[in-house]
Parts: C-alpha cells; sequence; structure tokens
C-alpha cells in the first residue's frame, strides 16, 4: 500500500541518516507537516559532504613551545553552496586552536581555515580526520562525514640551551687564536712562536729558536681539529625519571645539542646513538653544516624505554660506531645500582682506546631538599637528599678511578658545564 500524506513525510524521515536532525525536533516533526516539508527541502539543499576535496599545507616542523600553522583548503565541486561547521581533529597533546570552525564555500569555489597548534610534547602529531557539518540555507538540518586528510608535524626538542652557545664560541675563538685574547692552553698542533711570558709553561721553550734571537722564544699550540665526538644516550628506564620539570632523557637531549653546535663549528665530526637494549636512534657521517638538523631530527621521537639498559650492548654498538681514538659522551645516570653492575664493568672497553666522558643531570629539588632545617618533615628531606648526594659523589668517584671525566649538574646546568668540559679537554689537547 502507499503510502500518502502526513504518513509518507514521516517516512521519508525515518529514513534519514542518524545524527541529521536535533532530538529537539522529534516530536514537534510527528504533528507538523508543514515544519517537517521544510526540514526535508532544507536537508535536501544542503551541499552534499563526501564530493568535497581537501588539501593540507604549512608547518612539518617546529620546536617544543613554538606554534606551528597547519592550513587545510576545502574545494566544493558540487553546485551548492557549502555552509559547514568543520572539525580539523588532532592529538589533545597538539593543542590545537580553534577546535572548530564556521566555513562557507560557493559552488565551484574553495576556501582555506588555519589551524594553529602549540605542542605540549616532542615527537610526531598527525591529523586525525576532518569532520564537516553541511546545514541547509535555513539551519534546520544538515549533512555529516568525515575525511582523511593526513598530515604530520614533527615536534622538535626545545633546545632551550642554545643561549649558551655564543658565549662557547667566544672561548672556542680564543682557544683557536683568532682573537686578541693571549691564550697560553695547550694542543698538539703547533701554531706559532712568540717571547715568552711568565707563567708560561717552560716544557713550551724552543731552545734552537732562542738560540737564534736575544729572546727566550715558547711554542703555541692550537686545539686540535678534526676529532671524533660519539655521543651516547642512554634510553633505558633510568632516563624516565624526572629531573625538576622534565624527563631525564630531555635534559641529556638538551646538553647534546649544544656539545653538537660547539663541536661542530669547532671542526670535530659528530656521531650520535640512542640505546637501551636495542639501537633507539642514530647519526653518523654527516657534515659540519648537516649535524645539527640531523642530530635535532633524530632525538625528536626518542622516549625513554621502561627497560634496563644493556651496557655490554650500549658498549659493543659505541666501539663499533668508533673504530679510532674517539671522544665518547655517555649521557646517563648516576644511580648506583645501574652503574655498578651494569657500567662499570664494560668501561676498561671504553677507556683502552678512547676518551670517556659521563654527564649525567641531578634533580634540582634534591639540591633544595639539602637546606630545609626549619621542622621536622625538612630535616628528614634534608638527610635524605644528602644522602642522595653522597652517593652520586661515590658513584662519580668510581667512575674517575676508571679515568673517566665526570660531569655532574643540575638538569638546567648540565648543558652549559658539559660544554664547558670539552672545551677544557680540547685546550688541554686531551681528545
Amino acid at each position: 500500500m502507499a503510502l500518502t500524506g502526513r504518513t509518507a513525510l514521516l517516512a521519508a524521515i525515518g529514513s534519514l541518516p542518524v545524527g541529521i536532525l536535533a532530538p529537539s525536533w522529534t516530536g514537534m516533526l510527528a504533528v507538523n507537516a508543514p515544519l517537517t516539508l521544510a526540514i526535508l527541502c532544507d536537508y535536501a539543499m544542503a551541499a552534499p559532504v563526501r564530493k568535497l576535496q581537501f588539501t593540507r599545507t604549512g608547518d612539518t616542523t617546529v620546536r617544543l613551545g613554538d606554534a606551528a600553522e597547519v592550513r587545510l583548503t576545502v574545494t566544493n565541486p558540487s553546485r551548492r553552496r557549502l555552509r559547514a561547521q568543520l572539525r580539523d581533529a588532532w592529538p589533545p597533546s597538539g593543542a590545537q586552536n580553534p577546535t572548530r570552525q564556521k566555513l562557507t564555500v560557493p559552488a565551484g569555489e574553495r576556501r582555506r581555515i588555519t589551524t594553529t597548534l602549540r605542542p605540549t610534547r616532542r615527537g610526531d602529531r598527525r591529523a586525525e580526520r576532518v569532520t564537516v557539518r553541511s546545514f541547509g540555507p535555513l539551519g534546520l538540518a544538515a549533512r555529516q562525514g568525515n575525511h582523511e586528510v593526513p598530515w604530520t608535524v614533527r615536534v622538535l626538542p626545545p633546545f632551550t640551551s642554545r643561549k649558551h652557545l655564543p658565549s662557547r664560541l667566544a672561548r672556542l675563538r680564543e682557544l683557536d687564536g683568532r682573537t686578541s685574547v693571549l691564550t697560553r692552553g695547550e694542543g698538539t698542533e703547533f701554531d706559532s712562536l712568540r717571547e715568552y711570558v711568565p707563567g708560561d709553561d717552560t716544557r713550551s721553550i724552543d731552545w734552537r729558536a732562542t738560540a737564534r734571537q736575544t729572546t727566550v722564544a715558547v711554542r703555541t699550540w692550537r686545539p686540535e681539529r678534526d676529532r671524533h665526538i660519539l655521543i651516547v644516550l642512554d634510553t633505558g628506564r633510568t632516563s624516565a625519571g624526572r629531573v625538576g620539570d622534565v624527563p631525564r632523557l630531555d635534559a641529556a637531549m638538551d646538553a647534546a645539542l649544544l656539545l653538537t653546535a660547539l663541536a661542530s663549528r669547532a671542526g670535530d665530526r659528530v656521531d650520535l646513538l640512542a640505546y637501551d637494549r636495542r639501537l633507539r636512534a642514530q647519526v653518523q657521517g654527516r657534515s659540519v653544516n648537516d649535524v645539527l638538523p640531523a642530530v635535532v631530527d633524530a632525538l625528536a621521537p626518542l622516549e625513554p624505554e621502561l627497560v634496563e639498559t644493556d651496557a655490554r650492548g650500549l658498549a659493543a654498538t659505541a666501539l663499533a660506531r668508533a673504530p679510532r681514538r674517539s671522544l665518547i659522551v655517555l649521557l646517563t645516570g648516576l644511580d648506583a645500582a645501574p652503574v655498578e653492575e651494569g657500567l662499570l664493568p664494560v668501561l676498561p672497553q671504553l677507556t683502552q682506546r678512547h676518551t670517556v666522558l659521563v654527564a649525567s643531570p641531578s634533580d634540582p629539588h634534591v639540591v633544595q631538599m639539602t637546606g630545609t632545617r626549619g621542622t621536622i618533615e625538612g630535616v628528614y628531606e634534608a638527610a635524605a637528599a644528602t644522602q642522595t648526594q653522597s652517593q652520586r659523589l661515590r658513584t662519580a668517584e668510581q667512575l674517575q678511578r676508571h679515568g673517566v671525566t665526570v660531569v655532574d649538574a643540575t638538569a638546567d646546568a648540565l648543558a652549559p658545564a658539559l660544554a664547558d668540559t670539552y672545551l677544557a679537554l680540547k685546550a688541554a689537547g686531551k681528545l
């Protein structure tokens, strides 16, 4: 039997896709045929969603803490005007703004909308999907659909320690003799002769040159160039612990970036590897101009792994990446158990052929706790903090007895402290 009148209208409404009509309209439609007809017409005049075309442009990388802009172009190939509300979905850590936007696209035209992202975590942030709700001219009904429009924004480490780079580069220029500052540092590459100044190392006196003139002449040296620096990041479970406001791994990354920038400007070759039980990331064989961007990109998606680091595997991987004498910089923790059980047994393999430097970020909160004395709780906190510092000191001394240089500093001070130690080793000709 054919349906007629109000029955036919209600049957047509029942065939509409779920979610098109607002719940508040459901009861009214059953008793108001003209309104029902208006809603059906409004729905029929809404621009189709499936035919819409999308393209993306914009930023593909952004430093953590900065803003990125991603532009979405919507093309309406249909004959109907698009009146829509659009949601461009990103992960919560992308911190997008705005989350929903209104959009009007005439038939056969295109429009562009911009989404601003201010990510709160490192790594790759991928666009989920674009949801479009297309309304009719009266705004009574709408069509809705989803489109997959892939786009990835890689969130890079913030590199907050780059503010220390100019002062360290100035010190590096002093070591190279490219400023008017008189440098008495030792090296292994002969530079020139100059007159002896009180305080110079007598071992630098050139007796043959002195015999040919009336004054004492000393040799000056340039710091070595083209040395190999291998930065090793421990990404095991201890790197997940927080030091201050950041994970230990993030503090180690910041120190690695400053050292990479400084060493590459000094003419040294820098490689990097991240390891726990397997190789997580590596940068090898890059030129001076390419190494820092490559290291930044390799560190961006790196996260701590909740496994115990395989020290033997780490040492074997480092030795394979450093076939000739190198400076191996190991960024790890100074917790007594992992060092004594894992690192100390394999140290002779590293120190036999290479100069080894261990750098570890400490928690600034522990330093603050040592000064609390006003209450009973404060006294207990100070005692616990003092014990923790004593354990770290004993661990550092154990490493130093094996010929390892140790840099132990709070998270925000680790990067400049590591850079200063590198410059000191370079000036002393120990690389």
